[in-house]
């Protein structure tokens, strides 16, 4: 199984971990977070990272990280010395729901590419059109129209 890590600044890192166990209870045994905090090194970032992968003890890791090129993903690319690492930098929600939804037991390679499936696919333009030129009908609590389907 593959272990999740993410790395962001903080809380952010855990705020993903807390959205990802609220929708999928049972990933806490795979899903790491670390905070990076103001002041801290690439060192000691990348030496709590280290040791969260010993804690998870799997067979791989996946990395999201918040942004490219800050402590955080610097951190995280060195890392890459171990084949069994994948970094991937922009992290949001959909990314992350979508690597969980279907399970850690696939390769890194695979996890990789639906991560980003989700991340694209979960970015969108949202747009609502608003009636035009409608008449406004009240509200009305009439229960003579009320149908009951039982």
């Amino acid at each position: 199984m593959i272990s999740i890590l993410v790395i962001a600044h903080a809380p952010l890192a855990s705020a993903f971990a807390s959205v990802a166990t609220h929708t999928y209870a049972d990933c806490g045994a795979s899903l790491r977070a670390l905070d990076v905090h103001p002041g801290d090194s690439v060192e000691a970032v990348e030496a709590a990272a280290r040791a969260l992968m010993v804690e998870v003890g799997s067979a791989g890791t996946l990395v999201f990280v918040d942004v490219f090129g800050a402590t955080p993903s610097n951190a995280a690319t060195r890392l890459l010395d171990s084949p069994e690492v994948r970094v991937v930098a922009g992290v949001n929600v959909p990314m992350l729901w979508r690597t969980l939804c279907y399970g850690t037991g696939d390769s890194l390679d695979t996890l990789v590419a639906r991560a980003l499936s989700g991340a694209s696919q979960g970015v969108m333009p949202v747009t609502v059109s608003r009636p035009q030129n409608q008449a406004q009908k009240p509200a009305t609590h009439d229960q003579a129209k009320r149908q009951d389907q039982q």
